[in-house]
């Protein structure tokens, strides 16, 4: 029974980190109609509304739920809680946290309120990154990773990643 309940878990885990993943460049699309025609603009926000929709209320959402179910269970059935564990539930409660703030952008951009850039979204977007390759590598490694290696290993990651954002920001204003 253990694994079956441990594939439910990792399946809709990945199926709600997609959903996180796809809906912040659907957010960044329907930002970016703004500076389309009007006739562009209305029908590019109104195809991405229902798209965006239907991402967050019929995967990603039900995702997160199934997500918050099978991971508890899984833990019950395994038993014991271990210092990786507790390291890695701080990170999956950053994770619902952020997803609460998706939410958020969700019903401004129904809404049809656009409060950030799309280069502020693309930047938002990585969150999601940060949390999956924590989450990852202390599911995977566990005791076999040193605190002080992963928080360097993290941080140099995000000076990456900020570094690449940044890096392509340019590229794209040089081609516009």
């Amino acid at each position: 029974m253990i694994l079956y309940v441990k594939v439910l878990h990792i399946i809709f885990i990945v199926t709600w980190f997609s959903g996180m993943f796809y809906i912040v460049r659907l957010y960044i699309y329907n930002t970016e109609a703004n500076d389309k025609s009007e006739v562009e603009k209305e029908i590019l926000q109104r195809q991405f509304n229902i798209m965006i929709k239907r991402l967050w209320l019929g995967i990603t959402w039900p995702s997160a739920v199934l997500t918050i179910i099978f991971g508890p269970w899984m833990w019950y059935l395994y038993g014991g809680m271990d210092t990786w564990l507790m390291i890695k539930l701080c990170f999956v409660v950053g994770l619902y946290a952020y997803h609460f703030t998706l939410h958020r952008l969700y019903k401004q951009q129904i809404a049809g309120i656009f409060k950030y850039s799309s280069g502020k979204l693309r930047i938002w977007n990585e969150v999601a990154t940060i949390f999956l390759i924590s989450i990852v590598m202390l599911a995977v490694v566990k005791q076999g990773i040193s605190l002080v290696y992963g928080v360097l290993g993290l941080l140099l990651f995000v000076l990456l990643l900020m570094s690449a954002i940044k890096i392509y920001k340019q590229y794209r204003q040089r081609r516009l």
